[in-house]
């Protein structure tokens, strides 16, 4: 086993083909998108959201965008960088950094909650468990593997179990809106797995990119446009 080899597998990394360089320009670019739009969008609904509809939910909607860009940006950097130490390190970092959005992005809605106790119990669940796989994927990334993925399903889907209190408390279009973007990132699934798939890599971020365009939008339109 080849130095570069040995360091991916002893930090969990499945060794993968290596992309061409068009495959990694495409990737690059769905990326770079995605983060214009997260802060773009980001920065408007923040100032919205501050000065006129939604004051009291700022803190959770600062945790929200700060998440959504710190994962893209982490991933673009992983995912562009050259095998090395550094890159092994990344990976840690893009597998922890996708725990912390899935719990930041479920922020803004449970603080509609409140301190109900549907709103607390998820609150706690969701960051409870995000936490816990931030913590094994940087301690023993090793032990973790594509398990990682069943995790971010069930910590993704998690909110059916409150889905009856979030239906009361957020406007139809904005649960539509969440749950096209629960299915849109798990239909990304598939390609992130179908690794001999051409743009396979690119495809996923793209599923990616689509699902948290969707969510922020749900954002959106229960911070700002439902409240103006």
């Amino acid at each position: 086993m080849t130095k570069t080899a040995d360091t991916q597998a002893r930090i969990g990394m499945r060794l993968r083909r290596a992309y061409s360089r068009a495959e990694l320009v495409v990737d690059a670019i769905v990326h770079i998108l995605g983060l214009v739009v997260a802060v773009a969008a980001g920065s408007i609904l923040l100032t919205l959201a501050l000065l006129q509809t939604a004051p009291e939910a700022f803190p959770a909607l600062v945790v929200y965008v700060a998440t959504l860009v710190v994962v893209l940006g982490v991933s673009l950097a992983f995912n562009l960088w050259p095998n090395s130490p550094a890159k092994s390190f990344l990976a840690r970092l893009d597998q922890a950094a996708i725990f912390l959005f899935i719990a930041g992005s479920y922020t803004p809605f449970l603080a509609v909650l409140g301190h109900t106790p549907s709103g607390v119990v998820m609150m706690s669940l969701v960051w409870g468990a995000s936490l816990v796989g931030v913590a094994l994927k940087l301690i023993v990334p090793e032990r973790f593997g594509r398990v990682a993925i069943l995790l971010y399903l069930a910590i993704g889907w998690s909110g059916v179990l409150v889905f009856q209190s979030l239906g009361q408390a957020l406007p139809s279009s904005t649960l539509w809106l969440l749950l096209a973007g629960g299915v849109t990132y798990s239909a990304g699934i598939i390609f992130h797995l179908w690794e001999k798939l051409k743009f396979q890599n690119a495809l996923w971020h793209v599923f990616v990119v689509a699902g948290a365009s969707l969510h922020l939008w749900a954002v959106i339109d229960c911070m700002v446009i439902a409240r103006l």
